[in-house]
């Protein structure tokens, strides 16, 4: 049954809400949106609902107005029933109990208690879900001040890895009226023997930024918990809260529970009369570079804006570029303006500190990385900058939207290219704001490894029995085409291991009882699965300590932390592996700030603070985003376009002329093909336009046929937008003999037998493997006092690979890596997308210079990773190089 897409019309307010309502808003120089009384008037009729919504528009009042009125509408209730016995021995249980009963007569941080005193709970009313914890954080700052101006009698808590366990404990058998909380918290709350009990009541559950939360294995965690949330409290309704996405119905399938194998939605809710943005490129007077990705040439105009303007959010796309463009800020902040830095490695007490200044009004600027795109309401931000092109649109409007933060005033938004490349791509960003077009990805199907570890997790709790939990699965939109043989692979796998695993005990998770129901083999799984529950796998992380330089020179990479003793103030985290190629004396930018690295013990870097210019800057694995396939087509259908060129600025535009007079610009379904003879190897660049993981895939893909073909390829880079091989054979000679035909060179069917002998010898399978087996939970990352070192993990899942991939070929993670590496590491499905697009209609130019296009893609060859000043320096130097050698 497709959605109802509500159109609103004039609601009165007082129909829907009740008169301490009405007068609050009213108190407030408000008065109600229409589709925040369309959520009521929802509610009412008891559905469930997905508002589309921009920034601003008061989303989450609108998601949590229904759960107030309802709980306004009467007094705390008399105590449940005590809840059901668990496993804790009689003493223990009593206990535990005192310590509950005792904490809820005391205010502490995170409860809001408000109107009169609190009872003993009445059960857990709403259940609000953010993909962040700090956003959950902010909604209960932000429910307090409604809660408390109103006088409702109304408790509010959340939930997240920093509560404190006896809170936890507490809620458990105390739960508020409202608990706000994540993913991972829900599932280790539906991994308790108490679910029922503390869910049985549930009315309501909140999915803020679910735009975000689906297209991940969160999501599918997620629904299966909703799965379980549906049996436990057939009575509950969704609420899901959105941007404005490409697909809303396919989101509002997620809402609801998908029964005897026909397609269920919930109603659409689509808020209107949002300004529209203000969107701008920086038409920098400075020369732009043919490549690069710092926009180092446009930094005095960046920071002109800053001063001009009273709160200014400054996004980049990686942590490292965040790190190296605000020690770029500081120091030319001659005007001693308040800039700081925000990104995901920043220890939580710094983040606060930055996000709290920001609530505040005291910062000028902030540089920040995607740990500021979503939720985290700052009213006061009247610019957004985003340094580098957008890589997609959906993306570039929720950042947009961060500036303002109110649905009658236009967001304002300047974008800064890094290169000629990105110039393309930020004019139709641009213009597909305008337009409001969406490029959020559709929404996935369930992986097997996240099942496998929900699975566990129910054994955790009650015992199952097969057929009940398979039709319990069927229910969450992600599984909803989940085939038996699937479910009853993934059931075994905890259960053994699978076939090939089946002798080794330590495999054996859960084990059938008498009447048949599933339970775990003993009380550390049950533990192990708590202490792994989640799944985002995550490099290997040290933390950073800021401690006094004991100066003196160099020593091994580990250091000696003999004269520095084990304090300092924590700076955040960084990744294993960057650390792993430093020596003691090395500097590197973290937290904003130049430091030394002293010491290396334990899971523990200790740095002082050092003043060099030439420092380096931690290469963060995360952040790095893929084009998106809605940009990539509309790149491709300007450089098509040339009467479109005239809006582009006057260096690009005389750039893509040179390249049509020395070569050609590619056709919108078209691919050019360039071969090229240079300094003693031979070259053939291609522009696919498809994002860098699909060329980097392609590239693994040609080298390979053209190594048949004997063209004796010596290796391959990727952007982008383009892709480059080089070798020793004169590639351009064998074209024109007829030795190398390029149709049969780019054949779709080289996504067959090439690509899995490729897969078969390449490690980048291992280590889909590896994050497949750490989220099944076969591999615990985490134990009792001790964590496993990333060594030992690497070691485990490597072993267990091997030996599946000879036994049991068709095992559950090896079915289940090959999908994650298929659409996300590889980008299969959009390299089959494109060899079919341009089947047929390959140009070759053989040209005896590299191309204008060709720069940027070939001054990735054989770069060293250098980092800082000292980088751009020597990749301008390359650039000019290549640009002369390019025009002649």
């Amino acid at each position: 049954m497709p959605p109802r897409i509500l159109n609103l019309s004039p609601a009165e307010p007082d129909a829907l809400l009740p008169d301490r309502f009405v007068k609050w808003f009213a108190g407030r120089g408000w008065s109600p949106r229409e589709h925040q009384l369309a959520l009521l008037a929802k509610a009412r009729a008891d559905a469930s609902a997905l508002l589309i919504a921009p920034t601003g528009a008061g989303k989450t009042l609108a998601g949590f107005l229904p759960t107030l009125v309802e709980l306004s509408a009467y007094a705390r209730s008399s105590p449940l029933p005590p809840p059901r016995a668990t496993r804790a021995g009689g003493g223990e249980k009593k206990a535990l109990a005192a310590e509950g009963l005792a904490l809820e007569a005391q205010s502490s941080r995170g409860i809001i208690s408000t109107g009169r005193s609190l009872q003993r709970s009445r059960g857990l009313h709403t259940l609000y879900i953010s993909p962040l914890k700090a956003l959950a954080v902010d909604i209960a700052r932000n429910l307090e001040t409604p809660i408390a101006e109103m006088g409702l009698p109304i408790k509010v808590e959340t939930r997240t890895g920093d509560t404190p366990v006896s809170r936890r404990q507490r809620q458990r058998r105390y739960p508020p009226d409202i608990l706000l909380t994540t993913p991972e918290q829900l599932a280790l709350l539906l991994s308790s023997d108490d679910a029922p009990f503390l869910f049985s009541q549930l009315r309501r559950i909140v999915l803020d930024e679910l735009h975000a939360l689906v297209t991940s294995k969160r999501g599918d965690l997620l629904s299966l918990g909703l799965a379980r949330l549906w049996r436990l409290a057939p009575q509950l309704r969704a609420i899901g809260l959105s941007a404005t996405v490409a697909e809303p119905e396919s989101l509002a399938r997620f809402l609801v529970p998908q029964r005897d194998r026909k397609s269920a939605a919930a109603d659409i809710v689509v808020a209107g009369g949002a300004a529209a943005p203000i969107v701008e490129m920086l038409d920098t007077k400075e020369r732009l570079p043919w490549a690069g990705h710092s926009a180092r040439h446009a930094l005095n105009e960046v920071y002109d804006l800053i001063k001009a303007n009273k709160t200014t959010l400054v996004f980049v796309n990686t942590r490292s570029q965040a790190e190296m463009l605000f020690q770029d800020l500081w120091r030319m902040n001659d005007d001693g303006l308040a800039i700081a830095l925000h990104h995901g490695s920043l220890d939580v007490a710094q983040r606060r500190k930055v996000e709290d200044a920001m609530a505040a009004g005291r910062l000028r600027g902030v540089v920040c990385t995607s740990s500021l795109d979503l939720g985290v309401d700052w009213g006061d931000v009247d610019l957004v900058i985003n340094i580098g092109a957008p890589k997609g649109a959906s993306r570039l409007m929720q950042r947009i939207g961060r500036a303002n933060h109110r649905i009658d005033e236009a967001s304002r938004a300047i974008l800064v290219p890094a290169n000629r490349f990105e110039v393309l791509e930020c004019r139709v960003a641009i213009d597909a704001v305008a337009e409001n077009a969406q490029d959020t990805p559709p929404l996935r199907s369930g992986a097997l490894d996240v099942l496998a570890q929900h699975v566990l997790g129910r054994a955790c709790g009650e015992p199952f029995l097969s057929d009940e939990l398979y039709e319990e699965v069927l229910t969450a939109a992600p599984y909803s085409g989940l085939a038996r043989t699937d479910f009853d692979d993934v059931v075994d796998f905890v259960a053994s291991g699978g076939y090939a695993l089946k002798t080794y005990e330590r495999f054996a998770r859960i084990k059938q009882d008498k009447q048949g129901r599933w339970r775990v083999t003993n009380p550390r799984v049950r533990q192990s699965y708590r202490l792994n529950v989640g799944t985002i796998v995550e490099e290997s992380m040290l933390k950073v300590r800021l401690v006094r330089s004991r100066g003196g020179g160099q020593g091994n990479s580990k250091g000696s932390t003999g004269a520095l003793g084990r304090g300092g103030r924590m700076l955040g985290e960084i990744e294993e592996y960057f650390i792993e190629g430093l020596v003691v004396g090395d500097t590197f930018v973290f937290g904003g700030e130049v430091v030394r690295y002293e010491a290396l013990a334990e899971d523990q870097v200790y740095v002082s603070r050092a003043n060099d210019k030439d420092a380096k800057v931690p290469s963060y694995m995360g952040g790095k985003f893929p084009l998106s396939t809605y940009l990539a087509e509309r790149v491709r259908n300007l450089l098509a376009d040339r009467p479109a060129w005239t809006a582009l600025p006057d260096q690009v535009r005389d750039w893509l002329s040179l390249q049509a007079h020395l070569s050609r610009v590619p056709g919108a379904r078209e691919l050019v093909v360039e071969t090229f003879p240079r300094a003693d190897k031979h070259y053939l660049v291609c522009y696919p336009f498809e994002g860098r993981l699909a060329h980097q895939t392609l590239g693994m893909l040609l080298t390979r046929r053209l190594e048949r073909a004997r063209a004796r390829p010596l290796g391959f880079v990727a952007n982008e937008y383009a892709l480059a091989v080089w070798g020793l054979g004169d590639m351009s000679f064998m074209i024109r003999q007829g030795q190398l035909d390029l149709n049969a060179l780019f054949d779709p069917d080289m996504l067959g037998d090439d690509l899995e002998a490729w897969l078969a010898e390449s490690a980048l399978m291992k280590r889909t493997f590896r994050t497949c087996a750490v989220i099944s939970g076969l591999i615990a990352r985490r134990f009792t006092g001790e964590e496993k070192t990333r060594r030992q993990v690497l070691f485990s899942t490597d072993l267990i690979y091997d030996v599946l991939r000879k036994h049991q070929p068709d095992h559950v993670l090896l079915r289940a890596a090959r999908a994650d590496a298929a659409t996300g590491l590889l980008d299969i499905r959009r390299l089959s997308d494109m060899l079919l697009r341009i089947k047929g209609r390959i140009t070759h130019r053989e040209l005896t210079r590299i191309s204008p296009l060709a720069v940027p893609v070939m001054l990735e060859i054989g770069r060293e990773a250098v980092y800082g000043e000292a980088s751009d320096e020597l990749l301008a130097e390359a650039a000019e190089e290549l640009v002369q050698e390019a025009m002649g």
